[in-house]
């Protein structure tokens, strides 16, 4: 009677769930994958730690590692100066010995 047309209720919401789910593929490619990347180069990175590794921590300590334990490092950071450190408080490896 009066030519007045009604949308197909689906299309306008998967024209709306669209452009929310491309933004998030955009935010997943763009934040969170290289995150997960480079927390598993972080963890090869301290599995690798091996006897005469000079390392820096977290605090900006340098030192050279003695011995590895489980989930410690036992590091020379003077001639008589052995300090225990968590694995996680290593920033990076400046040399590998």
């Amino acid at each position: 009677m009066g030519g007045v047309q009604v949308a197909n209720p689906q299309i306008g919401l998967l024209g709306n769930l669209f452009p929310l789910a491309l933004i998030f593929l955009i935010f997943y490619f763009v934040l969170i994958r290289p995150q997960q990347k480079q927390q598993k180069d972080f963890k090869k990175l301290v599995e690798g730690l091996k006897k005469n590794d000079q390392i820096v921590t977290i605090g900006g300590v340098h030192g050279t590692v003695v011995n590895v334990k489980e989930k410690t490092l036992i590091v020379r950071i003077d001639e008589n100066t052995r300090v225990e450190i968590d694995k996680t408080a290593v920033a990076r490896v400046e040399k590998q010995g």
